[in-house]
C-alpha cells in the first residue's frame, strides 16, 4: 500500500476522486495508527507519521468511498492525570462523516474490567464495536435552493425521523422510519397542507444505544446520546451503512426543499455517548480525553452539567473548531437550514458559570455560514445557574419555556397567570426587548418531545412511565398539567368534550401568539402516550405518531372497532382545527409582527386606535388591578390590523383585517360584551368550544355593544375586515 504524506487539513477523512487523506487531532499521543477494514474480517495497519500541530495525517491512494475505519492510539494511560488512551481500543474518527455497525456491548469496548475500574482492559474492541466509513462527498442536488423563510412566517414542527413515518399507512414498509419516508410525497403533502415552513428534526447525528437500555430491552429513541457530529444516523438509512446514509438524507433535504420546507436539525453538542468515568472508550476518550471533556477535580471524574455523565471541554480550540467545523459542514454539504442546541447553556460554560460573551457565541457570530442559519437555543441545562431563558446573545431565538409554563397555567386555571400571559402572547418582550431582539427571538411551545403530549397534558394530572424501567422515577414530576376530572382514557361524553375543547384552546392560543410557533409531531392528530411524559427509551406503538384513517364509506359495524373509529375521527377534528388556525395565521401579518406592540396608535396612520388594546370581559379598558386580580383568568385581547408599525419587504405599509381575542379560562360560563369603539360589525372565525372549532363558512357576525356568552375555558376569535 502507498502512504503518502497527506494534509493536516481538512480533518476526517476525505476523498478526492483517486484517494482518501486521513487526519486526525490528538495532543497526548504517542503514536497513531490508522487501521482499515476489510468484510472478511482482515485489516491493514498505516501509522500516521506525519505530525503538525497535534494533527496527524496520511494521504492513501485507492482508498475509495465504502472503506471502513477507525484509529488505534498508543499514549499514556493515566486516569488520575485524565488520560486515557489504549491501543487496543478501536475508536471512531470523530470527524467521520458515516459510521458502520453498532456496538454489542461486550467488555471490550469499555477501557477497564467489569468490577475492577482501576485495572486497565486490554482486549481488543474491533469486532464489537461501530467503524467509521469513507464517503464520497458528490451528489446532484439539481436546482436546490434553500428556503430560507423569514422568521415571522414560520411555523416550526418538531419530529422525531422514524417516530413521525413508522406508522404512516400510505409509505412502503421498507421506507418507514428513514429519511426517504420524510421524502415521500405522502409525508411532505401531509406537511405543506397542515402549512409547516419548518421542520424540526430531532437528532439525527450518529448516536449510540446505551448500555443500560439495552439489557433492559428498551432503546435510546430519542437519540440525544452523539457519538458522531458529522455523520447520519446510519439506522435511519433504508438501504445500507457505507455512505449510503449520506445520499439518503440528502436527498430528504432536497425533496423538502422542493416542497419548500426547511430543514433544521435538533444537535447535541453539549456531551458524547462515552458518558461518565464509567462509560466505554469509542472515540474522544481514547484519542484525548483531557482536551476533549471538563475534568473533575479529580481528573478521574469528569464535570457534568448535562445529566447524562460528561461535558464537552467548551474553551479548548479543538471541541471549538470540532463544534464549528460539524455546524459548517452540515450547512454547506448537508444543506440544512439551521440547528436547534440541546441544553445550550453548557455550550457557554466556557470555565463553571454559564457566560453569554463565551468563545463559543464569539465563534457562531462571525461565522460567514453558520450565523447566516436558523440557530435556537434551549436555553438551559442542569447545571448550576443553567436556566438562562431570555439570555442569550441577540443572533439567537430560543425555546421560551416561560410561554409553555403560563400557557399551560393558564388553561388550567392557575390563580395570578394573567399578567404574564399577557406577556407571552405578545411576544415575551420583558425577555427579549432589551438586547434588541425582537418577537420572532421567542420560539413558543405547548407540548414538545419532552413532556406529556398535547392529549395527554389534559388527560393526565401525574406521569406514568412504569415502562421506562425505572418505578416512575423519570421524567418530570411538575407538568402544569390537568386532566378534566378524570385521570387517563375515559368514555365519559363530558370529559371528552371538555378535554378536546382543552386542545383546541391551546393550539389555538400557541398559533394567535406573537413569536415563532412550534407544534410536536403528532398533536395535530391528538395523540397519546398513555401518560409517559418521558418517551426516550420507548422505540415502538407508544412514542410513534398514529396516523387515523378516513372514514370507511362501508364501515365495519362490529363494536370492539367503535373506540379506534372514535379516535381517527377526534384525530381529524383535531388536524383540521389546527390546520385552520395554521393558516389563519399564515393569512394575517397581525399574529406575526415583526415588531413589539407600542400601546398606541401608529404615526402615519389615520386610525386612532391603539395597536394593541386590553379589555376586562365587561369591554371595559384593562386597568391594573384587573391584571393583578387573584382570580382573573379572562380578558378580551383587540389587534388592530389598520397599525402594524413595520413595512413589507419593499418599504410598503402593511395592512390586515382586525381582530378581537375573547378568553375564557374561567371554571363557568362567563359574558363578554363586544366593546363599542373598536369596530361596529365583527365575524367569528374561530369557536373553541365547537366541536370542529371553526364555523363552517361564515360564522355568525356580531355588532359593538353585544353579548356573547363564552363556556367554561373556551375562545372566540372574532374578525373585523380592514
Amino acid at each position: 500500500m502507498q502512504v503518502w504524506p497527506g494534509q493536516s487539513y481538512p480533518l476526517g477523512a476525505t476523498y478526492d476522486g483517486a484517494g482518501t487523506n486521513f487526519a486526525v487531532f490528538s495532543e497526548v499521543a504517542q503514536r497513531i495508527e490508522l487501521c482499515l477494514l476489510h468484510d472478511d474480517g482482515s485489516h491493514e495497519t498505516v501509522e500516521l507519521r506525519e505530525t503538525d500541530a497535534f494533527v496527524r495525517h496520511a494521504y492513501l491512494p485507492g482508498v475509495m468511498p465504502g472503506q471502513r475505519y477507525g484509529f488505534r492510539v498508543y499514549g499514556p494511560y493515566a486516569p488520575e492525570w485524565g488520560h486515557r488512551c489504549n491501543p487496543a481500543k478501536l475508536l471512531l474518527d470523530p470527524y467521520a462523516k458515516a459510521v458502520s455497525g453498532q456496538i454489542d456491548w461486550d467488555e471490550a469496548v469499555y477501557g477497564y474490567h467489569f468490577g475492577r475500574p482501576e485495572r486497565r482492559n486490554d482486549l481488543d474492541s474491533a469486532p464489537h464495536t461501530m467503524s467509521s466509513v469513507v464517503v464520497n462527498p458528490y451528489f446532484d442536488w439539481g436546482d436546490d435552493r434553500p428556503p430560507r423563510t423569514d422568521y415571522h412566517r414560520t411555523v416550526i414542527y418538531e419530529a422525531h425521523v422514524k417516530g413521525l413515518t413508522m406508522r404512516h399507512p400510505g409509505l412502503p414498509d421498507e421506507l418507514r422510519g428513514t429519511y426517504a419516508a420524510l421524502a415521500h410525497p405522502a409525508v411532505i403533502e401531509h406537511l405543506t397542507e397542515l402549512g409547516v415552513t419548518t421542520l424540526e428534526l430531532m437528532p439525527v447525528h450518529q448516536f449510540v444505544q446505551d448500555h443500560r437500555l439495552v439489557d433492559e430491552g428498551l432503546a435510546n429513541y430519542w437519540g440525544y446520546n452523539t457519538i458522531g457530529f458529522f455523520a447520519p444516523h446510519n439506522a435511519y438509512a433504508s438501504w445500507g451503512d457505507r455512505g449510503q446514509q449520506v445520499l439518503e438524507f440528502k436527498s430528504a433535504v432536497r425533496a423538502l426543499h422542493a416542497a419548500g420546507i426547511e430543514v433544521i436539525l435538533d444537535v447535541v453538542y453539549n456531551h458524547t455517548a462515552e458518558g461518565n468515568h464509567l462509560g466505554p472508550t469509542l472515540s474522544f476518550r481514547g484519542l484525548d480525553n483531557a482536551s476533549y471533556y471538563r475534568l473533575g477535580e479529580d481528573p478521574r471524574t469528569y464535570t457534568d452539567t448535562t445529566g447524562t455523565g460528561n461535558s464537552l471541554l467548551m474553551r479548548h480550540p479543538h471541541v471549538l473548531q470540532l463544534i464549528m467545523d460539524s455546524l459548517r459542514y452540515w450547512v454547506t454539504e448537508m444543506r440544512v437550514d439551521g440547528f436547534r442546541f440541546d441544553l445550550a447553556a453548557t455550550l457557554a460554560r466556557q470555565f463553571h458559570e454559564v457566560d453569554r460573551l463565551s468563545s463559543f457565541f464569539d465563534l457562531v457570530q462571525q461565522d460567514p455560514v453558520v450565523s447566516r442559519v436558523k440557530l435556537i437555543a434551549e436555553p438551559w441545562d442542569v447545571g448550576e445557574g443553567g436556566y438562562q431563558v431570555g439570555n442569550f446573545p441577540p443572533l439567537w431565538t430560543e425555546w421560551n419555556g416561560k410561554y409553555r409554563d403560563t400557557v399551560r397555567d393558564l388553561w388550567r386555571g392557575q390563580p395570578r397567570t394573567l399578567a404574564e400571559f399577557g406577556s407571552r402572547l405578545t411576544g415575551s418582550s420583558d425577555l427579549y426587548q432589551s438586547d434588541g431582539r425582537r418577537p420572532l427571538a421567542s420560539i413558543n411551545f405547548v407540548t414538545c418531545h419532552d413532556g406529556f403530549t398535547l392529549r395527554d397534558l389534559v388527560s393526565y394530572d401525574h406521569k406514568h412511565n412504569e415502562a421506562n424501567g425505572e418505578d416512575n422515577r423519570d421524567g418530570e414530576n411538575d407538568n402544569r398539567s390537568w386532566n378534566c376530572g378524570v385521570e387517563g382514557e375515559s368514555r365519559d361524553p363530558a370529559v371528552r368534550e371538555l378535554r378536546a375543547r382543552q386542545m383546541r384552546n391551546l393550539v389555538a392560543t400557541l398559533l394567535l401568539s406573537q413569536g415563532v410557533p412550534m407544534l410536536s409531531h403528532g398533536d395535530e392528530f391528538a395523540r397519546t402516550q398513555h401518560g409517559n411524559n418521558n418517551a426516550y427509551c420507548q422505540d415502538n406503538e407508544l412514542a410513534w405518531v398514529r396516523w387515523p384513517r378516513r372514514p370507511d364509506p362501508a364501515p365495519d359495524e362490529e363494536s370492539e372497532r367503535e373506540p379506534e373509529r372514535d379516535a381517527d375521527r377526534e384525530a381529524l377534528r383535531m388536524l383540521e382545527f389546527t390546520r385552520t388556525l395554521v393558516w389563519l395565521r399564515r393569512d394575517h401579518p397581525v399574529f406575526r409582527r415583526r415588531r413589539f406592540f407600542h400601546g398606541r396608535p401608529v404615526a402615519g396612520t389615520h386610525d386612532a386606535l391603539s395597536d394593541i388594546a386590553w379589555f376586562t370581559a365587561e369591554g371595559e379598558p384593562m386597568r391594573q388591578r384587573d391584571w393583578q386580580a387573584a382570580h382573573a383568568n379572562s380578558l378580551m385581547v383587540f389587534l388592530n390590523g389598520n397599525a402594524i408599525s413595520e413595512p413589507g419587504p419593499r418599504g410598503e405599509r402593511v395592512r390586515d383585517d382586525s381582530f378581537l381575542l375573547m378568553f375564557n379560562a374561567h371554571s363557568a360560563p362567563l359574558t363578554f360584551t363586544v366593546p363599542p369603539r373598536h369596530g361596529r360589525r365583527w365575524q367569528v372565525v374561530v369557536d373553541t368550544a365547537r366541536p370542529d372549532g371553526v364555523p363552517p363558512g361564515a360564522g355568525p357576525t356580531v355588532a359593538a355593544g353585544d353579548r356573547l356568552t363564552l363556556v367554561d375555558r373556551s375562545l372566540l376569535v372574532l374578525q373585523r375586515p380592514s
